[in-house]
C-alpha cells in the first residue's frame, strides 16, 4: 500500500489520518509535501471546527522513512531541503493553523510523529501507546525547529532523554509528565477522540481560533517565531535562529550518519 495523506471532512470535522501501515505510517517525503497542503487548506476552510489527526491501524507514526534517506541525507543541502521545505513547512502549516486540533495517538508515536503530536492541542492516547526519537542509534541529531519544537511540548527533561538516551517512554508516563490530556483504554480510545471532536465543534469556532492566536503568541519561541503568521510577528527573525540553521546540517556526511541508517538498513547493530 502506497504512503499517503488521506483527507475527509463532514459535519465540521476533517479527519486526517497519516496512511503507510506495512511501515507502521512512518512519514515519507511525499507524505511531508500531502499534510502541507492539507493544512494549507484548513486553515481557509471555515466550516471547519476540528480536525482529527491519526494513524491509519494500530500505529499513530513511527518516525521517518528511513528506507529513502540514503537518497537524501549524507548530503547538506539535499539534507537540509528536507527539514527546512519538507518537515517544517508542513509542521509550520500545522502550527499556524487556526483550526483546534486532537491527535488520536495509538501504538508506536516515535520521532515525527512526536512532532506531528507536538503541533496538536489535545493529545489523546491508548494506553500502550509508546514515545520517543531514537534517532541517536541512526547517527544524527534532530534538526533545530523540530527539536525546539518538541522540547516546548514535551519539556526538557523528557526531550534530553529522548534524544540523549534514546529512552522510549509509555503513554501513563507521558501523561505524568504533562504531554498527553487523557489516555484511554486501547478499545476506548476512537470513542474517547470522537467525543472530544464533538465537544468542540459544539462550541463558537470563531472563539476558538482567536484562543489559538492568543496562545501561539503567549507559547512562543524564538527558534520557533517563524510558525507564526506574518500579521503576529512584530520583529525580524532573531540572530538565534539564524546561528543555529547556520551550521545545522553540516553533519550531513559523517561517518556516524552513514554508519546508522546502513545498520538500521541491514537490520544490524550499528557500531559507533
Amino acid at each position: 500500500m502506497s504512503a499517503k495523506i488521506r483527507f475527509e471532512q463532514s459535519d465540521g470535522v476533517a479527519h486526517v489520518t497519516l496512511s503507510y501501515p506495512r511501515r507502521f505510517n512512518a512519514m515519507s517525503r511525499a507524505m511531508w509535501l500531502e499534510l502541507r497542503a492539507v493544512f494549507e487548506r484548513l486553515q481557509d476552510e471555515s466550516d471547519v471546527r476540528c480536525v482529527l489527526i491519526s494513524g491509519q491501524g494500530a500505529h499513530f507514526c513511527a518516525g521517518g522513512d528511513i528506507s529513502e534517506y540514503a537518497a537524501f541525507r549524507f548530503n547538506e543541502a539535499a539534507l537540509r531541503e528536507f527539514h527546512e521545505v519538507d518537515v517544517w513547512g508542513a509542521l509550520r502549516a500545522m502550527l499556524v493553523c487556526d483550526v483546534p486540533m486532537v491527535a488520536q495517538i495509538a501504538g508506536n508515536c516515535m520521532g515525527a510523529g512526536v512532532e506531528l503530536a507536538s503541533c496538536c492541542d489535545i493529545r489523546l492516547a491508548a494506553e500502550s501507546a509508546r514515545f520517543g526519537a531514537p534517532i541517536a542509534r541512526l547517527g544524527f541529531p534532530m534538526a533545530p525547529r523540530e527539536a525546539a519544537l518538541v522540547a516546548r511540548e514535551v519539556g526538557l527533561v523528557t526531550a534530553r532523554q529522548m534524544l540523549l538516551e534514546a529512552a522510549v517512554l509509555g503513554a501513563p508516563e507521558m501523561l505524568q509528565r504533562g504531554f498527553l490530556s487523557q489516555v484511554a483504554a486501547d478499545v476506548d480510545l476512537a470513542t474517547l477522540a470522537q467525543t472530544t471532536v464533538q465537544r468542540i465543534c459544539q462550541l463558537a469556532p470563531q472563539a476558538a481560533r482567536l484562543n489559538k492566536q492568543t496562545l501561539r503568541v503567549l507559547n512562543s519561541s524564538p527558534v520557533l517565531m517563524d510558525a507564526m503568521p506574518l500579521r503576529q510577528l512584530s520583529t525580524a527573525q532573531p540572530d538565534l535562529l539564524s546561528t543555529l540553521l547556520a551550521t545545522a546540517y553540516d553533519y550531513a556526511d559523517i561517518a556516524e550518519q552513514h554508519e546508522g541508517i546502513t545498520a538500521f538498513l541491514e537490520k544490524r547493530p550499528p557500531r559507533f
